[in-house]
């Protein structure tokens, strides 16, 4: 939970850092209206995002989640998704190259991957809307060294798109982003 909590996340890269618990899910939740605030506003851009469309506002500010969660089917079947929600046709190479994965992967079951090339073929998904902001919500929590390596390297190529990273290692912040937010206890520290 957040109380009180007044920020403005400028372009670029920003990471939200803090323990388990300190509301960083929490506020990318906010970001995204995958869920409103009690009190206050949220804006994107100037405007309160409960005056947005939901599904508009997600596909300009995407959600890279903590855990994968892949649809039924192929890979090239995730990464379309989003973009098959809005009417859209993609073509799943550069979402996938973006993310780090060559397009072998794009006819493979995404349930068969493992949890590190899940975890990519999300941030593809994510990228093939095109958004204007990434929301990234612990993106390594559950990967070893070497997919940690290439979803940040993947991260790190990103050109064009906003970052908001959450993450409870400060290392990885100061690796991925320019700036850092602390939340400690639903309350912004620095």
């Amino acid at each position: 939970m957040l109380s009180g909590v007044s920020l403005a996340i400028p372009s670029g890269s920003t990471a939200v850092v803090g323990p388990s618990g300190a509301g960083k899910s929490t506020l990318l939740r906010l970001l995204n209206r995958l869920a409103d605030p009690d009190e206050g506003v949220v804006r994107f851009h100037d405007t309160d995002v409960r005056e947005l469309d939901p599904l508009e506002l997600r596909r300009r500010v995407g959600l890279v989640p903590q855990l994968p969660a892949p649809v039924p089917g192929t890979v090239a079947d995730n990464v379309c998704f989003g973009p098959r929600l809005h009417g859209d046709q993609v073509d799943p190479e550069r979402p996938l190259g973006l993310a780090g994965l060559d397009t072998s992967f794009a006819e493979r079951d995404a349930s068969r991957l493992s949890v590190g090339e899940q975890q990519r073929v999300m941030l593809a998904r994510a990228l093939a809307l095109e958004p204007e902001v990434l929301l990234l919500d612990e993106p390594t929590a559950s990967l070893d060294s070497a997919a940690t390596g290439a979803v940040e390297d993947a991260l790190r190529n990103l050109h064009g798109v906003s970052l908001v990273l959450v993450t409870h290692d400060r290392a990885q912040a100061d690796r991925l982003t320019e700036r850092a937010i602390e939340l400690e206890g639903g309350r912004v520290t620095t």
